[in-house]
């Protein structure tokens, strides 16, 4: 059937369903209460969830790279197999009120499956979008991305009514909800390992993939450049996400969660435009100056305008949303840079270890914030630090992380290599 096999139906459709339904992780904040009170616990004691979650994520991705490397459909296969089994492993701890296990099914088997499945899709897409691989990676993460916006209506509605208090009016329906839709994520994960094909000819795992050096890419400098790069990027955009119903409840603005919708179109437009965008540029380092900038830009038009105290709420949200959009093109432009420095051969385990960042990103972003707002009682000073930070991040960008591309083969095969020519 070669009609079936196409970039679009072997590569863009099983990424889309495979992190369509991760990505709804970012739907945490909208749950988190109901569980900390049926199970009787702190919203704070409930919120390590999360956090254990994005951590995992990080490193199961940093370890599991040379896996998805060998074979992407035994990676989507487990992915699907730890993110269905957290998923309905958290609705039946938190029937049984256990808070350690639901640390572990949603903070641990979950963020297993969180992370292996972000990864599975990424190299397959570029193989097949080998002249386009912004737009291919931009358009699976955007997935990561819209998952909260497509699934916060549904678990609103699985949620079902609230009382005056903001209490479930039927408690029993936060851990049927896991239920469900653990139901719903097993078909689409499965039709998504069903479908990921890489392109014809291609062979699972090269030679260079299997004489691939961990030392020489965690000692590289440009690797450590693009690292501390994304950490920032990440760090910042969570610093100032996690305070983004404070702050427009702090001017007073009512329509909330319209404008939580409006950064998360922007948090997923960002990933297909920036990534797309940088195909286009010499270099796709650039898109990291132009992501940091404008974020700069944004950022410090608020505090000229005195900050959040006196800024038009337009100004403000516009911030918020020019900064959601390049945390989220932060996360597309980050496989095509390391195709074009470390090669494509050894993109999901270069691409695994970056992701490393994430994991200590989820734990410093939102504390960031929340620490520098308890010391100081002052979103202005948030601002000041988030853009401190991405300044930061311009100058690691334009001196550290130089243009030349990095050879990573093993020292013991270069020297056979060298001995066949010679």
């Amino acid at each position: 059937m070669k009609k079936f096999d196409n970039k679009w139906i072997r590569a863009v459709i099983p990424a889309l369903l495979i992190h369509c339904s991760i990505g709804t992780v970012y739907c945490w904040s909208l749950f988190k209460g109901d569980i900390a009170s049926y199970i009787g616990r702190s919203v704070g004691e409930v919120e390590w969830a999360f956090s254990i979650a994005i951590f995992v994520l990080g490193m199961s991705a940093a370890f599991g790279g040379k896996l998805v490397e060998k074979d992407i459909h035994k990676s989507s296969m487990l992915a699907a197999i730890f993110f269905i089994a957290g998923m309905a492993g958290t609705g039946f701890f938190i029937y049984q009120k256990s808070l350690i296990g639901i640390y572990l099914s949603y903070g641990v088997v979950m963020g297993i499956g969180l992370g292996i499945g972000y990864l599975t899709p990424v190299k397959t897409l570029m193989l097949w979008f080998k002249e386009q691989k912004g737009l291919a990676t931009g358009l699976a993460v955007a997935g990561f991305g819209l998952a909260k916006v497509i699934a916060s209506p549904l678990m609103e509605k699985l949620l079902g009514e609230r009382n005056n208090e903001g209490l479930l009016v039927n408690p029993a329906n936060i851990y049927t909800m896991f239920y469900i839709l653990a139901g719903i994520y097993l078909v689409m994960m499965a039709i998504g390992h069903l479908t990921l094909k890489k392109p014809a000819g291609y062979e699972e795992e090269s030679v260079q993939a299997q004489s691939f050096s961990y030392r020489k890419v965690l000692t590289n400098k440009t690797f450590i450049g693009i690292w501390l790069m994304f950490y920032i990027n990440i760090t910042c955009g969570l610093a100032l996400i996690s305070q983004e119903k404070g702050i427009l409840a702090f001017i007073g603005f009512g329509a909330i969660g319209l404008v939580s919708s409006l950064t998360a179109i922007f948090n997923a437009g960002g990933r297909i435009v920036f990534s797309s965008w940088g195909d286009r540029l010499k270099d796709r380092n650039s898109i990291y100056k132009i992501i940091f900038s404008s974020s700069i830009a944004a950022i410090l038009l608020t505090i000229v305008f005195d900050g959040i105290n006196n800024s038009m709420a337009i100004l403000i949200i516009t911030m918020l949303c020019i900064v959601n959009a390049g945390y989220g093109g932060g996360f597309s432009s980050l496989p095509p840079l390391l195709s074009d420095r470390f090669s494509l051969d050894h993109i999901s385990t270069v691409h695994g270890l970056a992701l490393s960042a994430w994991a200590f990103a989820g734990l410093s972003g939102n504390q960031l914030s929340a620490f520098v707002l308890e010391k100081t009682q002052s979103y202005d000073m948030v601002l000041y630090v988030i853009m401190a930070l991405f300044t930061m991040a311009t100058l690691i960008s334009i001196f550290v992380v130089k243009p030349e591309k990095v050879y990573l083969e093993s020292e013991e095969v270069n020297s056979k290599e060298e001995m066949a020519i010679n």
